[in-house]
Protein backbone atom coordinates (compact mmCIF):
# COMPACT_ATOMS: atom_id res chain seq x y z
CA UNK A 1 0.00 0.00 0.00
CA UNK A 2 1.90 3.17 -1.22
CA UNK A 3 1.55 5.88 -3.78
CA UNK A 4 5.09 5.34 -5.01
CA UNK A 5 3.78 4.08 -8.67
CA UNK A 6 1.39 7.53 -9.32
CA UNK A 7 4.68 9.28 -8.36
CA UNK A 8 7.11 7.45 -10.62
CA UNK A 9 4.48 7.70 -13.00
CA UNK A 10 4.29 11.54 -12.87
CA UNK A 11 8.44 11.61 -13.09
CA UNK A 12 8.36 12.44 -16.50
CA UNK A 13 6.17 15.62 -16.50
CA UNK A 14 8.06 16.74 -13.09
CA UNK A 15 11.01 16.49 -14.95
CA UNK A 16 9.48 18.42 -18.20
CA UNK A 17 7.97 21.21 -15.66
CA UNK A 18 11.65 21.52 -14.27
CA UNK A 19 13.13 21.94 -17.59
CA UNK A 20 9.99 24.73 -18.83
CA UNK A 21 10.92 26.42 -14.96
CA UNK A 22 14.31 26.70 -16.11
CA UNK A 23 14.13 27.59 -19.64
CA UNK A 24 11.48 30.31 -18.74
CA UNK A 25 13.71 31.97 -15.74
CA UNK A 26 16.65 32.08 -18.15
CA UNK A 27 14.69 34.03 -20.43
CA UNK A 28 13.06 36.49 -17.92
CA UNK A 29 16.56 36.83 -16.56
CA UNK A 30 15.04 35.24 -13.22
CA UNK A 31 16.78 32.38 -13.43
CA UNK A 32 16.62 30.61 -9.49
CA UNK A 33 18.23 27.23 -10.31
CA UNK A 34 22.17 26.22 -9.25
CA UNK A 35 23.59 22.86 -10.25
CA UNK A 36 24.75 21.90 -6.83
CA UNK A 37 21.45 22.71 -5.54
CA UNK A 38 18.61 21.15 -8.03
CA UNK A 39 21.12 17.95 -8.33
CA UNK A 40 20.79 17.34 -4.43
CA UNK A 41 17.36 17.91 -4.54
CA UNK A 42 16.47 15.25 -7.65
CA UNK A 43 19.04 12.79 -5.73
CA UNK A 44 17.71 13.08 -2.43
CA UNK A 45 14.22 12.27 -4.28
CA UNK A 46 15.50 9.24 -6.14
CA UNK A 47 16.70 7.36 -2.84
CA UNK A 48 13.76 8.54 -0.73
CA UNK A 49 11.54 5.66 -2.67
CA UNK A 50 13.96 2.64 -1.85
CA UNK A 51 12.60 2.19 1.90
CA UNK A 52 8.84 1.59 0.40
CA UNK A 53 10.32 -0.31 -2.42
CA UNK A 54 12.09 -2.53 0.07
CA UNK A 55 9.40 -2.60 2.47
CA UNK A 56 11.56 -1.05 5.08
CA UNK A 57 9.29 0.09 8.44
CA UNK A 58 6.39 -1.36 9.33
CA UNK A 59 3.70 0.88 8.18
CA UNK A 60 1.73 -1.97 5.36
CA UNK A 61 1.41 -4.34 8.14
CA UNK A 62 -0.36 -1.92 10.62
CA UNK A 63 -2.47 -0.61 7.60
CA UNK A 64 -3.42 -3.92 6.89
CA UNK A 65 -4.55 -4.93 10.61
CA UNK A 66 -6.50 -1.56 10.96
CA UNK A 67 -8.29 -2.19 7.95
CA UNK A 68 -9.29 -5.44 8.56
CA UNK A 69 -9.77 -5.41 12.08
CA UNK A 70 -10.42 -2.07 13.04
CA UNK A 71 -12.38 -1.11 10.29
CA UNK A 72 -15.70 0.65 10.98
CA UNK A 73 -16.50 0.30 7.79
CA UNK A 74 -18.82 3.68 6.93
CA UNK A 75 -17.91 4.15 3.40
CA UNK A 76 -19.26 2.35 0.49
CA UNK A 77 -16.47 1.29 -1.93
CA UNK A 78 -16.35 2.35 -5.71
CA UNK A 79 -17.85 5.16 -4.55
CA UNK A 80 -17.54 8.57 -6.26
CA UNK A 81 -18.07 10.40 -2.58
CA UNK A 82 -15.76 8.47 -0.93
CA UNK A 83 -13.15 9.63 -3.41
CA UNK A 84 -13.95 12.81 -2.44
CA UNK A 85 -14.24 12.57 1.32
CA UNK A 86 -11.10 10.38 1.74
CA UNK A 87 -9.29 13.09 -0.90
CA UNK A 88 -10.29 15.73 1.83
CA UNK A 89 -9.65 13.60 5.02
CA UNK A 90 -6.41 12.84 3.63
CA UNK A 91 -5.58 16.49 3.59
CA UNK A 92 -6.50 17.29 7.28
CA UNK A 93 -4.74 14.10 8.47
CA UNK A 94 -1.97 15.84 6.19
CA UNK A 95 -1.75 19.20 7.98
CA UNK A 96 -1.72 17.63 11.70
CA UNK A 97 1.23 15.18 10.68
CA UNK A 98 3.03 18.45 8.73
CA UNK A 99 2.47 21.03 11.72
CA UNK A 100 3.66 18.12 14.08
CA UNK A 101 6.97 17.18 12.29
CA UNK A 102 7.53 21.10 12.35
CA UNK A 103 6.71 21.04 16.06
CA UNK A 104 8.65 18.40 17.38
CA UNK A 105 12.32 17.81 17.43
CA UNK A 106 12.44 13.47 16.58
CA UNK A 107 9.41 14.32 13.87
CA UNK A 108 11.31 17.23 12.55
CA UNK A 109 14.28 15.11 11.97
CA UNK A 110 12.62 13.00 9.65
CA UNK A 111 10.96 15.87 7.59
CA UNK A 112 13.67 18.38 7.25
CA UNK A 113 15.45 17.13 4.49
CA UNK A 114 12.40 18.98 2.68
CA UNK A 115 13.62 22.05 3.81
CA UNK A 116 17.26 22.36 3.44
CA UNK A 117 17.07 23.75 -0.16
CA UNK A 118 18.19 27.32 -0.18
CA UNK A 119 16.34 27.78 -3.55
CA UNK A 120 12.63 27.52 -4.50
CA UNK A 121 12.11 25.81 -7.22
CA UNK A 122 10.02 22.72 -8.48
CA UNK A 123 13.51 20.69 -8.17
CA UNK A 124 12.99 21.38 -4.49
CA UNK A 125 9.79 19.47 -4.53
CA UNK A 126 11.13 16.51 -4.90
CA UNK A 127 13.45 16.92 -1.66
CA UNK A 128 11.59 13.94 0.28
CA UNK A 129 12.61 12.48 3.39
CA UNK A 130 13.82 8.64 2.97
CA UNK A 131 12.83 8.08 7.01
CA UNK A 132 9.15 9.08 6.44
CA UNK A 133 8.00 5.67 6.83
CA UNK A 134 9.24 5.69 10.50
CA UNK A 135 5.76 7.21 12.03
CA UNK A 136 4.40 9.90 9.41
CA UNK A 137 1.73 6.44 8.94
CA UNK A 138 0.46 7.05 12.59
CA UNK A 139 -1.20 10.18 11.20
CA UNK A 140 -3.31 8.49 8.71
CA UNK A 141 -4.25 4.98 10.91
CA UNK A 142 -8.24 7.08 10.90
CA UNK A 143 -8.57 6.70 7.34
CA UNK A 144 -8.43 3.21 7.33
CA UNK A 145 -10.04 2.81 10.79
CA UNK A 146 -13.05 5.04 9.20
CA UNK A 147 -13.10 3.12 6.02
CA UNK A 148 -11.17 3.98 3.54
CA UNK A 149 -10.18 1.54 1.06
CA UNK A 150 -6.99 0.28 0.44
CA UNK A 151 -6.95 1.58 -3.31
CA UNK A 152 -8.38 5.10 -2.55
CA UNK A 153 -5.95 5.97 0.23
CA UNK A 154 -3.07 5.01 -2.42
CA UNK A 155 -5.37 7.22 -4.81
CA UNK A 156 -5.88 10.30 -2.65
CA UNK A 157 -2.31 10.22 -0.98
CA UNK A 158 -0.84 10.23 -4.41
CA UNK A 159 -2.93 13.21 -6.17
CA UNK A 160 -2.36 15.32 -2.59
CA UNK A 161 1.75 14.51 -3.37
CA UNK A 162 1.42 15.28 -7.12
CA UNK A 163 -0.40 18.29 -6.37
CA UNK A 164 2.05 19.71 -4.23
CA UNK A 165 4.59 19.21 -6.78
CA UNK A 166 3.60 22.73 -8.84
CA UNK A 167 3.52 24.96 -5.99
CA UNK A 168 7.16 25.33 -5.40
CA UNK A 169 7.70 28.02 -7.82
CA UNK A 170 8.60 31.84 -7.61
CA UNK A 171 7.17 32.28 -10.83
CA UNK A 172 3.53 32.35 -10.04
CA UNK A 173 2.09 35.27 -8.47
CA UNK A 174 -0.65 35.58 -5.96
CA UNK A 175 -3.85 34.20 -7.46
CA UNK A 176 -6.96 35.82 -5.76
CA UNK A 177 -9.99 33.77 -4.61
CA UNK A 178 -8.07 30.64 -5.16
CA UNK A 179 -4.94 31.38 -2.53
CA UNK A 180 -7.94 31.27 0.23
CA UNK A 181 -8.98 27.46 -0.25
CA UNK A 182 -6.01 25.95 -1.70
CA UNK A 183 -2.19 25.99 -1.11
CA UNK A 184 -0.62 27.93 -3.94
CA UNK A 185 2.96 28.95 -4.35
CA UNK A 186 2.53 32.33 -2.80
CA UNK A 187 1.23 30.62 0.06
CA UNK A 188 3.69 27.49 0.01
CA UNK A 189 6.85 30.12 -0.23
CA UNK A 190 5.91 31.35 3.24
CA UNK A 191 5.77 27.80 4.39
CA UNK A 192 9.88 27.38 2.93
CA UNK A 193 10.97 30.40 4.10
CA UNK A 194 13.41 30.99 7.27
CA UNK A 195 12.13 34.55 8.19
CA UNK A 196 11.01 35.14 11.39
CA UNK A 197 8.33 36.91 10.42
CA UNK A 198 6.98 33.64 8.02
CA UNK A 199 8.20 30.88 10.10
CA UNK A 200 6.18 27.76 11.22
CA UNK A 201 3.30 28.38 8.64
CA UNK A 202 0.80 27.03 6.01
CA UNK A 203 0.82 23.52 6.90
CA UNK A 204 -1.36 22.07 4.41
CA UNK A 205 -1.59 19.92 1.37
CA UNK A 206 -3.64 20.97 -1.03
CA UNK A 207 -5.95 22.90 0.94
CA UNK A 208 -4.78 26.53 3.06
CA UNK A 209 -8.74 25.84 4.64
CA UNK A 210 -6.49 24.04 8.00
CA UNK A 211 -4.17 26.78 8.06
CA UNK A 212 -7.05 29.21 8.56
CA UNK A 213 -8.88 27.39 10.84
CA UNK A 214 -5.89 26.90 13.22
CA UNK A 215 -4.87 30.07 13.32
CA UNK A 216 -1.30 29.00 10.98
CA UNK A 217 -1.67 31.19 8.30
CA UNK A 218 0.59 34.26 6.82
CA UNK A 219 0.44 35.67 3.75
CA UNK A 220 3.56 36.44 1.42
CA UNK A 221 3.99 40.03 1.92
CA UNK A 222 4.92 42.32 -1.17
CA UNK A 223 7.50 44.24 1.31
CA UNK A 224 9.38 40.83 2.86
CA UNK A 225 10.73 38.33 0.26
CA UNK A 226 11.17 34.75 1.28
CA UNK A 227 14.71 33.96 2.00
CA UNK A 228 14.69 29.62 1.58
CA UNK A 229 15.96 27.06 3.79
CA UNK A 230 16.85 25.96 7.53
CA UNK A 231 17.58 28.63 10.67
CA UNK A 232 20.11 25.81 10.45
CA UNK A 233 21.62 25.31 7.52
CA UNK A 234 22.71 21.89 6.48
CA UNK A 235 25.85 22.90 4.44
CA UNK A 236 26.28 20.01 2.44
CA UNK A 237 25.04 18.30 -1.12
CA UNK A 238 25.35 14.79 0.45
CA UNK A 239 21.78 13.33 0.15
CA UNK A 240 22.38 10.91 3.03
CA UNK A 241 23.95 13.18 5.84
CA UNK A 242 20.69 15.39 5.11
CA UNK A 243 18.76 13.00 5.90
CA UNK A 244 20.22 11.76 9.37
CA UNK A 245 22.00 15.23 10.21
CA UNK A 246 19.42 15.86 12.90
CA UNK A 247 19.23 12.75 14.49
CA UNK A 248 23.19 12.70 14.81
CA UNK A 249 22.84 15.87 16.66
CA UNK A 250 20.46 15.01 18.73
CA UNK A 251 22.31 11.50 19.49
CA UNK A 252 25.06 14.13 20.36
CA UNK A 253 23.06 16.63 22.45
CA UNK A 254 21.55 13.41 24.26
CA UNK A 255 25.28 11.80 25.05
CA UNK A 256 26.82 15.24 26.17
CA UNK A 257 24.15 17.02 28.31
CA UNK A 258 24.61 16.24 32.01
CA UNK A 259 20.91 16.14 33.40
CA UNK A 260 19.26 12.64 32.28
CA UNK A 261 15.85 14.10 32.06
CA UNK A 262 17.46 16.35 29.49
CA UNK A 263 18.96 13.46 27.70
CA UNK A 264 15.20 11.94 26.63
CA UNK A 265 13.59 15.42 26.28
CA UNK A 266 16.45 15.85 23.27
CA UNK A 267 14.22 13.91 21.24
CA UNK A 268 10.54 14.79 22.09
CA UNK A 269 11.08 18.70 22.77
CA UNK A 270 10.40 21.73 20.34
CA UNK A 271 12.66 21.88 17.48
CA UNK A 272 13.52 25.22 19.04
CA UNK A 273 14.81 23.80 22.82
CA UNK A 274 18.68 22.72 23.07
CA UNK A 275 19.99 22.15 26.78
CA UNK A 276 21.75 24.69 27.72
CA UNK A 277 25.50 23.19 28.45
CA UNK A 278 25.32 21.62 25.08
CA UNK A 279 24.07 24.38 23.30
CA UNK A 280 27.10 26.51 24.49
CA UNK A 281 29.81 23.52 23.77
CA UNK A 282 28.38 23.15 20.69
CA UNK A 283 26.66 26.12 19.28
CA UNK A 284 24.06 26.10 16.11
CA UNK A 285 25.64 26.86 12.83
CA UNK A 286 22.67 29.25 12.59
CA UNK A 287 24.34 31.24 15.21
CA UNK A 288 27.42 31.43 12.98
CA UNK A 289 26.53 31.90 9.75
CA UNK A 290 25.03 35.09 7.91
CA UNK A 291 21.08 34.47 7.44
CA UNK A 292 21.08 35.39 3.82
CA UNK A 293 24.33 33.48 2.91
CA UNK A 294 24.16 30.07 0.46
CA UNK A 295 26.20 27.38 0.55
CA UNK A 296 27.81 27.26 -2.99
CA UNK A 297 30.70 25.76 -4.36
CA UNK A 298 32.50 25.87 -7.72
CA UNK A 299 33.35 22.61 -9.90
CA UNK A 300 35.39 22.87 -13.31
CA UNK A 301 33.55 22.29 -16.47
CA UNK A 302 34.48 19.37 -16.82
CA UNK A 303 32.52 18.28 -13.79
CA UNK A 304 29.74 19.63 -14.12
CA UNK A 305 29.12 17.81 -17.38
CA UNK A 306 29.88 14.74 -15.77
CA UNK A 307 27.49 15.66 -12.79
CA UNK A 308 24.91 16.72 -15.26
CA UNK A 309 25.08 13.25 -17.47
CA UNK A 310 24.51 11.28 -13.98
CA UNK A 311 21.30 13.40 -13.22
CA UNK A 312 20.26 12.54 -16.95
CA UNK A 313 21.06 8.40 -16.24
CA UNK A 314 20.27 8.46 -12.63
CA UNK A 315 16.41 9.07 -12.91
CA UNK A 316 15.86 7.18 -15.46
CA UNK A 317 17.63 3.87 -13.98
CA UNK A 318 15.61 5.12 -10.81
CA UNK A 319 12.50 3.95 -12.84
CA UNK A 320 13.59 1.39 -14.43
CA UNK A 321 14.10 -0.56 -10.89
CA UNK A 322 10.78 0.51 -10.00
CA UNK A 323 8.64 -0.76 -12.70
CA UNK A 324 10.74 -3.90 -12.94
CA UNK A 325 10.73 -4.69 -9.08
CA UNK A 326 8.47 -7.84 -9.73
CA UNK A 327 10.77 -9.58 -11.24
CA UNK A 328 13.91 -8.79 -9.29
CA UNK A 329 15.16 -10.57 -6.35
CA UNK A 330 15.21 -8.80 -3.12
CA UNK A 331 18.88 -8.98 -2.85
CA UNK A 332 18.75 -7.71 -6.39
CA UNK A 333 16.74 -4.55 -5.45
CA UNK A 334 18.88 -3.41 -2.08
CA UNK A 335 22.16 -4.12 -4.48
CA UNK A 336 20.39 -1.87 -6.90
CA UNK A 337 19.47 1.11 -4.28
CA UNK A 338 22.54 0.61 -2.08
CA UNK A 339 24.58 1.53 -5.82
CA UNK A 340 22.21 4.55 -6.09
CA UNK A 341 22.91 5.57 -3.28
CA UNK A 342 26.58 5.10 -3.31
CA UNK A 343 26.24 7.39 -6.46
CA UNK A 344 24.53 10.26 -4.89
CA UNK A 345 26.94 10.53 -2.35
CA UNK A 346 29.63 10.55 -4.49
CA UNK A 347 28.04 12.93 -6.75
CA UNK A 348 27.70 15.33 -3.65
CA UNK A 349 31.94 14.88 -3.39
CA UNK A 350 32.29 15.96 -6.89
CA UNK A 351 29.85 19.05 -6.47
CA UNK A 352 32.17 20.21 -3.98
CA UNK A 353 35.13 20.06 -6.49
CA UNK A 354 36.84 17.14 -5.18
CA UNK A 355 38.53 15.25 -7.92
CA UNK A 356 38.92 12.11 -5.57
CA UNK A 357 35.00 12.13 -5.74
CA UNK A 358 35.61 11.12 -9.52
CA UNK A 359 38.40 8.00 -8.20
CA UNK A 360 35.06 7.07 -5.69
CA UNK A 361 33.05 6.70 -8.76
CA UNK A 362 35.73 4.60 -10.54
CA UNK A 363 35.80 2.57 -8.14
CA UNK A 364 32.30 2.21 -8.11
CA UNK A 365 32.06 1.42 -11.79
CA UNK A 366 34.21 -1.44 -11.46
CA UNK A 367 32.29 -3.26 -8.22
CA UNK A 368 29.02 -2.67 -10.84
CA UNK A 369 31.05 -4.19 -13.60
CA UNK A 370 32.48 -7.10 -11.21
CA UNK A 371 28.92 -7.62 -9.36
CA UNK A 372 27.17 -7.96 -13.43
CA UNK A 373 30.60 -9.86 -15.65
CA UNK A 374 32.24 -11.87 -12.11
CA UNK A 375 29.34 -13.00 -9.86
CA UNK A 376 25.13 -14.25 -10.00
CA UNK A 377 24.06 -11.43 -7.43
CA UNK A 378 22.55 -9.05 -10.59
CA UNK A 379 20.60 -11.05 -13.06
CA UNK A 380 21.67 -10.34 -16.54
CA UNK A 381 19.10 -10.36 -18.30
CA UNK A 382 17.85 -7.68 -16.29
CA UNK A 383 16.96 -4.23 -17.85
CA UNK A 384 18.19 -2.80 -14.54
CA UNK A 385 21.41 -4.27 -14.54
CA UNK A 386 22.21 -3.86 -18.60
CA UNK A 387 21.24 -0.24 -17.90
CA UNK A 388 23.70 -0.29 -14.38
CA UNK A 389 26.19 -2.10 -16.38
CA UNK A 390 25.83 0.62 -19.35
CA UNK A 391 26.06 3.58 -16.95
CA UNK A 392 28.98 2.30 -15.42
CA UNK A 393 31.40 1.57 -18.63
CA UNK A 394 30.40 5.28 -19.33
CA UNK A 395 31.52 6.96 -16.37
CA UNK A 396 34.52 5.24 -16.36
CA UNK A 397 35.34 6.31 -19.93
CA UNK A 398 33.92 9.75 -18.75
CA UNK A 399 36.23 9.91 -15.79
CA UNK A 400 39.35 8.91 -17.92
CA UNK A 401 38.89 12.23 -19.71
CA UNK A 402 38.43 14.51 -17.62
CA UNK A 403 41.47 12.84 -15.79
CA UNK A 404 43.64 13.28 -18.42
CA UNK A 405 42.45 16.40 -19.64
CA UNK A 406 42.95 17.27 -16.03
CA UNK A 407 46.76 16.57 -15.91
CA UNK A 408 46.94 18.01 -19.50
CA UNK A 409 46.41 21.62 -18.37
CA UNK A 410 47.66 20.96 -15.32
CA UNK A 411 51.06 20.43 -16.38
CA UNK A 412 50.38 23.32 -19.25
CA UNK A 413 49.66 25.74 -16.11
CA UNK A 414 53.27 24.44 -14.97
CA UNK A 415 55.50 25.73 -17.63
CA UNK A 416 53.59 28.61 -17.76
CA UNK A 417 54.70 29.15 -14.38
Amino acid sequence: MDKSFLIFLAIPLFFVMIVIELAYGLLRGKNNYRLNDAVTSINIGLISRFPTILNLGFQGVIFAYAAQSLNLKLLPENSIYTYLFAFVLYDFCYYWMHRLHHEYKILWGTHVVHHHGEEFNLATALRQTSTGFLWKWIFFLPMMIVGVPATVFVTVGGLNLVYQFWVHTEHVGKLGWYEKIFITPSNHRIHHAKNPEYIDANYGGVFILWDRLFGTYIEERDDLKPVYGTVKPLRSWNPLWANVEIFAHMLRDSIYTERWRDKLKVWVASTKWRPNDVAKRFPSAAETIDFYDKFDSKIATSQQMFVGLQTLMNPVIAMMIFFTVKDQAHTETAIFGILLLAGAIIISFVLLGRYWGLVAESIRALVVVYLCWYTDLLNPDLLVTQAILLQALINLSSILLILAFGNQRALAADRNA
